[in-house]
């Protein structure tokens, strides 16, 4: 039957959480006795009849309410299902399931096997149309039944039907990325690790533990791999495997209630042990011409919800509980009334293959009756979230890189192309808006209006927005701003000068950076000489720039004197420019190569003319990322030491975070409080400058460790709940025009920010990660894009003051930038 389908390691657990009790087995029974009972087991007069059909009314309707707090406990408002492409790769099998269509026999097929070719050329369909997943589905070891099959593999050069499917599987992964999910029957260790190496998932549907069922008679009978002991071996080994894996039963083939109650304790002492069961399907027994089984009636729509309620209070809040919405197509509503939170795999390109009576609901119905229950269609991969953000546990190496490529900070599949950094067209606007309830986002955004400082919990709901959720936190930011910032939207005339690209850190995420193995790698290695920097500083002066913003790799021979002797040459060519320098990791890196404390070099820094500090090596404020991305880098205490000392000194300094990689919204949310926090005791932070992620030349990414980048709605609602999460303590929220591009810098302008950053005239760290928008956007394209929002547009100071006029007129007036000379690397004494 269809049986188809938690970013590091240690990041989310993928069991039950703590606060979450299941009921144990005597409670169960009860219930199902409770709703089980025969109205013939009771005195047949029209009185006790009506009783009894009263009672059991009750208990059900209790049971359902039940499951639907639950599943609203683990799940919220969403409501997944899978972008997937079905590839039958054999209906050849070696059961006779009495209820089946699927499996056939040779002479009705023109081939025992899809071939190469075949199964290439429906993964790519699937792939152009904006899938996935690549579901295979297969009969259980048909080469034991069927010489055909035999003679077929032997011709393919593969010992097996597992065997053949592990190919496959690799071939579509490497040649497509599509992740594939495998469901080939019942499996041993060995087959199991075999496809682990290229599916993202595997699953077996338990479909029943009564072994009455396998005697004459029963729907199973014939079917050795439908033997119940056979079937929960294979989900235990997958367990022992950590491969993450689907199952569920099958309901209406002749079993109870109490016997479905038996297979669902099964599979939750199986994932009780492994943790490994990301889904469980819930699937109607529907009745098919030409089986032994065409004459017994389907299950109705009532029993269905039955189940997938007795099945998500077995399981609790956390479980995925599925139902296929192809053999529900009339009611869907009632089933997530009942507990449901997903709808299985759906695909635009072929048929279900086992159910190809019931076609898949189009996607504007599915997504309407969701809507309609209050719910938000989210799309996931065959991977669910859990198993996604504990990737590195669940998946081999070689699925990895192509999982990160689909899937977002929250485990969901991306649902748009847009990458930071890249030029390309902006994502459209949401299908549907989402029903807010009146008790989860909007309580939240209205504290934050308010004023109140949100707990992390309070955040990472509003990092979970999707659809009309999300303009609706963005519409709120928005109005935040007019109302406490106005309708200007502010730059600074500047030039960034990175002084070199020497650097003895190795940040996981950095294309920059040069070590003595990287040398030639995207560029030669440079450290620019003082003749460079100061012509850089006399043609950006010339040019209308009130600032330059320092920074740099951490060379080697640079000692805090380098630092002094920078700020001493940069006053020496224009004395009167803001000099914005040097990242708390420089500062960090100074300070002990002198022997100082913090306090005392950034005062001999504030003495030789630093003006700022960028608020750069931030990254994200949370040492659990940062035990990955910048392992040696400045931890969370130190990089908030530094900016904390900058204050105290009357150093103002900006704030920064770059999220998109391996990070979480949980993780921003720790981030935004240790800002909001710091700036609550110290006023120092100036502005609030997100960094999305640019993923192309990331070292990270490129080792298949990493996400590519974030998506468009987070890129979105990070500046917006910035502007929420730092309020009032933090006005400014600046846009990274580099990173965003034009385009996407106008969008970032309605949804809570102020503020287009520098011009900054040169720009090296993003260019060498794979940036397209340019190095240098001048005065006056600011001034046009800002107008193209309906705001006014304001040259400003580091420090937000007004600019000179006669310092302005030279920006609009700045003649072409001569070219830049990379000083090649040589020994420095200081």
């Amino acid at each position: 039957m269809n049986a188809r389908g938690g970013v590091n390691g240690h990041f989310e657990a993928v069991h039950p959480p703590a606060h979450e009790v299941l009921p144990d087995e005597g409670e169960l029974r009860e219930l199902v006795r409770l709703t089980s009972t025969p109205v013939s087991a009771v005195p047949l007069t029209a009185a006790s009849m009506r009783a009894h059909a009263r009672v059991q009314a009750r208990e059900t309707s209790t049971m359902i309410e039940r499951a639907a707090r639950l599943r609203n406990a683990g799940h919220g408002s969403l409501i997944s299902y899978s972008r997937k492409v079905f590839i039958p790769l054999t209906r050849l099998c070696r059961d006779v399931c009495h209820y089946c269509t699927f499996a056939t026999t040779p002479r009705d097929l023109r081939s025992p096997y899809l071939s190469e070719a075949e199964v290439l050329a429906i993964a790519r369909a699937g792939r152009d149309a904006g899938c996935d997943e690549a579901l295979f589905t297969l009969g259980d070891k048909p080469e034991l039944r069927w010489p055909q099959a035999r003679e077929a593999l032997e011709r393919l050069g593969y010992p097996s039907t597992i065997a053949y499917l592990g190919a496959m599987c690799e071939r579509v992964l490497e040649e497509t990325g599509l992740l594939p999910h495998a469901n080939p029957g019942v499996m041993d260790g060995a087959d199991i690790a075999l496809l682990r190496r290229s599916c993202a998932s595997q699953g077996l549907m338990l479909e029943a533990t009564a072994l009455r069922l396998t005697e004459r008679g029963g729907a199973h009978f014939g079917s050795p791999d439908k033997h119940p002991q056979a079937r929960l071996d294979t989900i235990r080994i997958a367990g022992e495997l950590a491969v993450p894996f689907t199952s569920g039963i099958l309901i209406g083939i002749g079993e109870t209630r109490a016997e479905r109650l038996d297979a669902l304790l099964a599979l939750r002492e199986l994932h009780r042990r492994h943790g490994h069961l990301q889904e469980v399907i819930i699937q109607n027994f529907r009745a098919k011409p030409g089986t032994a089984m065409a004459h017994v009636a389907h299950v109705e729509h009532e029993e269905l919800a039955w189940t997938i309620a007795l099945a998500r209070i077995v399981f609790g809040a956390s479980m995925n509980i599925q139902a296929p919405p192809n053999l529900s197509a009339a009611s869907l509503e009632p089933l997530i009334a009942a507990g449901l939170n997903d709808w299985g795999g759906i695909s635009p390109v072929t048929p279900d293959h086992v159910n190809p009576e019931a076609p898949w609901p189009a996607m504007e119905t599915l997504r309407a009756a969701t809507a309609a229950a209050g719910k938000t269609l989210v799309a996931r991969l065959p991977t669910y979230p859990a198993w996604c953000l504990e990737a590195t546990r669940w998946h081999d190496a070689r699925v990895l890189p192509h999982l990160y490529r689909r899937v977002d900070s929250d485990g969901y599949a991306r649902t748009d192309t847009w990458h930071p950094g890249i030029a390309g067209a902006l994502p459209c606007k949401p299908v549907a808006a989402t029903h807010i309830t009146a008790d989860d986002l909007a309580p939240i955004v209205e504290r934050a209006l308010q004023g109140e400082r949100l707990d992390e919990a309070a955040i990472v709901r509003m990092f979970r927005a999707r659809d009309g959720e999300v303009e609706f936190v963005c519409a709120a930011a928005d109005a935040l701003r007019a109302a406490h910032v106005g309708n200007r939207v502010t730059y600074v005339v500047n030039r960034n000068i990175n002084y070199t690209n020497v650097c003895l850190y190795r940040c996981r995420f950095c294309a920059f950076s040069k070590g003595r193995r990287s040398a030639a790698l995207r560029g030669a290695a440079y450290d620019l000489d003082d003749a460079e920097i100061s012509r850089r500083v006399a043609e950006a002066w010339a040019r209308g720039a009130t600032e330059v913003c320092m920074q740099g790799g951490i060379h080697p021979d640079y000692t805090g004197d380098t630092y002094l002797h920078v700020l001493d040459l940069v006053k020496r060519v224009a004395p009167d420019i803001h000099l914005h320098a040097f990242s708390p990791l420089e500062v960090t890196h100074g300070a002990a190569t002198l022997g100082l404390g913090i306090d005392a070099f950034l005062a001999r820094l504030q003495g030789a003319g630093l003006g700022t500090l960028p608020g750069t090596a931030a990254e994200i404020l949370d040492d659990e990322v940062r035990a990955t991305l910048c392992p040696d880098k400045v931890d969370t205490a130190q990089w908030l030491r530094v900016m904390e000392a900058a204050h105290r000194l009357g150093l103002r300094t900006t704030a920064t975070i770059m999220f998109g990689h391996i990070d979480r919204s949980v993780h921003w949310a720790r981030h935004l409080l240790h800002i909001r926090d710091l700036q609550a005791r110290t006023g120092g932070f100036t502005e609030f400058v997100p960094l999305p992620f640019v993923h192309r030349e990331a070292p990270i990414f490129l080792q298949g460790r990493a996400r590519s980048g974030p998506t468009w709605r987070e890129t979105m609602l990070m500046h917006a709940i910035a502007r929420l999460a730092l309020h009032p303590v933090l006005t400014n929220i600046q846009v990274s025009w580099v990173k965003l591009g034009p385009d996407g810098a106008l969008a970032a302008l309605a949804a809570g920010s102020n503020d287009l950053g520098g011009t900054l005239m040169n720009e090296s760290i993003s260019l060498a990660a794979g940036n397209e928008h340019g190095q240098e956007f001048s005065p006056a394209q600011m001034d046009a894009l800002i107008r193209r929002a309906g705001r006014e547009p304001a040259q400003r100071t580091t420090l937000y003051g007004a600019v000179d006029a006669t310092r302005s007129a030279c920006a609009y007036a700045a003649a072409p930038l001569a070219p830049v000379v990379a000083t090649p690397v040589r020994p420095r004494s200081g």
